[in-house]
């Protein structure tokens, strides 16, 4: 495998983030409002412009991104919103090391919030609104691709268990140090198909001419079969913790292989970019590569860019998250976190 090549078509979703936003409901037989705060923790999926800030070449702050509901580019790798609008980094301080803002980080600022929200709002306020926070994360994606991406020592030091152990650890310490300054409400994703996504099938078919990328399949299936289990092991561990695990994997991978059931055209190449699959990350011709192409309308598509859905797909996808049922959403849906 050429990791060189690899590296060119993979590192355009390398960014994280720590945002804060407010949620409103009524309160079950009343009318009065609540305000439930939701802080971000995560990656590009999640990422609403954070790294705008910092020095890296792994920015959307360009057109054709956020054209859409936006006007204007935003930061956002999307046309238009995340999931995160729509509901209201790597685990690893080594991955992508200087091009985004590291899970450790995140926490740090994390600390610098809660501490100003106690000066502003004094310490009972401040304790009732970080215990009725949502915490959504999405991590852990970079970690696996960034080992593919670079001349990493781990492929042939660390087991997949090994290696997926370690991220599931770093998680892990972050989810119980927010604990323990008071979050008791956790929102996660799956990983997304990552092998399969149009930055992984351009390596494919560049390397073997078709199909998925599956050397970074088994880190998945392994990180996606571990996460439930830390999750339940955590709720019985802390009292008062509660969670949202929303299976972003199938929902990706079934609009991948069946686009026309949700409404969409192709779910296999991107709307914006060049190469096999428009899996090079061109869109907007900002990254070193000038020509690439823009799909006429990308709400048919399920991916705007090489590794990042459409709008549409975003908006599907958090309805999931916000009222889903069991089967894709559990124990706990997002809806029913706000509530109670």
């Amino acid at each position: 495998m050429a990791n060189t090549s690899f590296h060119n078509f993979i590192f355009g979703f390398c960014t994280s983030l720590l945002i804060i936003t407010t949620l409103s409901h009524s309160e079950r037989g009343s009318s009065k409002k609540e305000h439930a705060p939701i802080f971000i923790f995560g990656d590009s999926i999640f990422d609403a412009g954070n790294n705008n800030y910092i020095n890296t070449s792994l920015r959307a702050n360009f057109r054709p991104y956020g054209d859409v509901f936006f006007k204007y580019p935003t930061g956002r790798f999307s046309n238009g919103r995340l999931i995160s609008d729509f509901i209201g980094a790597g685990a690893l301080v080594e991955t992508s090391q200087g091009l985004v803002i590291d899970l450790t980080s995140q926490l740090s600022y994390f600390e610098q919030v809660r501490k100003s929200l106690r000066k502003n709002l004094g310490d009972e306020e401040a304790k009732t609104l970080i215990s009725r926070a949502i915490y959504l994360f999405s991590v852990g994606g970079n970690d696996y691709s960034y080992i593919f991406g670079t001349n990493s020592s781990i492929l042939r030091t660390y087991s997949h268990r090994e290696f997926v152990g370690t991220v599931l650890g770093n998680i892990t310490a972050a989810i119980e140090e927010i604990y323990k300054k008071g979050g008791r409400n956790f929102g996660f994703l799956s990983l997304d198909p990552l092998g399969c996504l149009p930055f992984a099938r351009a390596v494919e078919q560049e390397q073997k001419g078709h199909g998925c990328f599956e050397e970074i399949t088994p880190y998945v299936k392994l990180h996606n079969k571990a996460l439930p289990k830390l999750l339940q092991k955590l709720e019985t561990k802390l009292k008062g913790f509660r969670y949202s695990l929303s299976d972003y994997n199938e929902f990706l991978r079934d609009r991948m292989n069946h686009p026309s059931k949700y409404g969409f055209e192709e779910g296999k190449v991107a709307c914006c970019g060049s190469g096999p699959y428009r899996g090079i990350l061109s869109c907007g011709g900002e990254r070193g590569i000038k020509e690439y192409y823009l799909c006429p309308n990308a709400s048919k598509y399920v991916f705007f860019d090489s590794a990042h859905p459409t709008e549409r797909v975003n908006q599907q996808f958090a309805r999931l998250f916000w009222s889903g049922t069991p089967n894709s959403t559990a124990p706990y849906n997002l809806k029913a976190l706000f509530e109670n």
